[in-house]
């Protein structure tokens, strides 16, 4: 399979499904057996996927990605055994990170949730001209880019976790701070949005927001 099909919805099924680590490997930079550079989409998902991940608490190290040819056997088990070492010494997914499992799943979950939309910033805005991993790397390393992805995904990525919360019960906007590990201020900008949206109104009654 070209490594141009992985897919962020794969990579967390495998998060999703209790795996410590997931490991991709593609043809070598600029030498695509299919003359479609699909290994530069795999690089660039990977990269996207670490920021995602070390947003919600994950070590971005349980994911890598590696370009060799089907000649580098030597190279392929030199790179499986250092990677099965790092996931061994980083220990089992999310108790190594101080996350509880009920909180993994959530995040996880409301990541997942945003996959489609998620597709779409990459392919529209984070899509790099360029045929180098050293400029890929730069260019997501960069603070516009940087900025970019907090205001496309990880903005939407709370607000995905909210309204997944408030689907629940109503809460205050100090238990969804709370629950998030967000500030009171940032909860409140972001109850804001949902509000105009018409996703969520509030309950004065009972001091509480609930889905509309």
């Amino acid at each position: 399979m070209c490594s141009g099909r992985v897919d962020i919805q794969f990579v967390l099924r495998a998060f999703l499904n209790k795996m410590d680590g997931v490991f991709v490997v593609g043809c070598r930079l600029n030498e695509c057996n299919y003359t479609t550079h699909g290994n530069y989409h795999a690089l660039s998902v990977v990269t996207l996927c670490k920021k995602l991940f070390e947003y919600i608490g994950l070590n971005p190290e349980r994911l890598r990605v590696q370009f060799m040819s089907s000649a580098d056997g030597i190279l392929f088990a030199q790179v499986v055994n250092d990677f099965s070492k790092k996931i061994r010494d980083l220990g089992p997914l999310g108790s190594a990170e101080g996350l509880d499992q009920d909180v993994l799943r959530f995040r996880l979950q409301a990541l997942a949730k945003l996959v489609p939309y998620i597709r779409l910033v990459e392919r529209e805005r984070l899509r790099v001209p360029v045929r180098t991993e050293e400029e890929y790397r730069k260019f997501f390393a960069s603070d516009d880019v940087n900025k970019l992805i907090k205001e496309l995904i990880f903005d939407k990525l709370v607000l995905s976790e909210i309204m997944s919360l408030l689907a629940e019960r109503p809460l205050s906007t100090a238990e969804i701070a709370e629950d998030l590990g967000q500030s009171p201020s940032e909860v409140t900008r972001h109850l804001g949005t949902l509000s105009r949206q018409g996703f969520v109104r509030y309950d004065i009654d009972n001091k509480r927001f609930a889905i509309a």
